[in-house]
């Protein structure tokens, strides 16, 4: 069974950077997709960004430029790098895990969000202005 679990989450003024952790994200198919999420208070979720096994990675136009996914296999952990961070910023991120396979595209797995087979239970960023 996959357990993910979300760390580095906080509070940063404006400009600062964080990196987010996700432990757990080890599975045992050949393939997977991997992506971050953001629920931002009173908003939808947003898909921010996708990796698979075969190296891909997609970003959202929002966070494009400042955000880098990453993954540690040897350490069953993926990673969100996030730099320039920004008021809008502001949201509960969530890690999630999709066996499917398919193209990834705007920052998410080929199935979105609603085709994500594990989730984590989020870890919260705040950002001051």
């Amino acid at each position: 069974e996959v357990q993910l679990v979300e760390s580095g989450g906080g509070s940063v003024q404006a400009g600062g950077s964080l990196r987010l952790s996700c432990s757990g994200a080890q599975y045992p198919a050949s393939y997977v997709c991997m992506g971050w999420f953001r629920r931002p208070f009173n908003k939808e979720r947003e898909g921010l960004a996708a990796i698979d096994s075969d190296g891909s990675r997609s970003y959202s136009d929002s966070v494009k430029g400042r955000f880098t996914i990453s993954y540690d296999k040897a350490k069953s952990t993926l990673y969100l790098e996030m730099n320039d961070l920004q008021p809008e910023d502001t949201a509960k991120y969530y890690c999630a895990l999709d066996l499917g396979w398919g193209p990834l595209n705007g920052g998410v797995c080929y199935g979105g969000g609603d085709g994500m087979d594990y989730w984590g239970k989020g870890t919260l960023v705040t950002i001051s202005s």
